[in-house]
């Protein structure tokens, strides 16, 4: 069973990370065509069911003519916890 919490603990980890990436990459413009807006496309399509959900529960933050999209962070944090969860039961 330790295995398992591990390799789950360990996929959580790298998901994580991607979602970290795309908020990065949110920040740039990208140009179309260009291997930044293909690894950008990829992001979005792996990061996206996890992340509308809370997209849908957590308004955008208006500031000006921008909005502030939060719901990445939430998610993140829900992630972090459900790791948490995971790390306590391994050991």
């Amino acid at each position: 069973m330790n295995g398992i919490v591990q390799v789950i603990y360990l996929a959580l980890t790298i998901y994580a990370w991607l979602i970290v990436a795309r908020m990065l990459l949110s920040w740039v413009q990208l140009h179309p065509g260009g291997t930044a807006y293909k690894v950008n496309k990829v992001l979005v399509d792996v990061t996206e069911p996890y992340l509308a959900p809370f997209r849908r529960l957590i308004p955008m933050v208006r500031m000006g003519a921008t909005g502030m999209d939060f719901s990445p962070v939430v998610a993140l944090l829900v992630l972090f916890a459900a790791m948490q969860v995971l790390a306590r039961l391994h050991f």
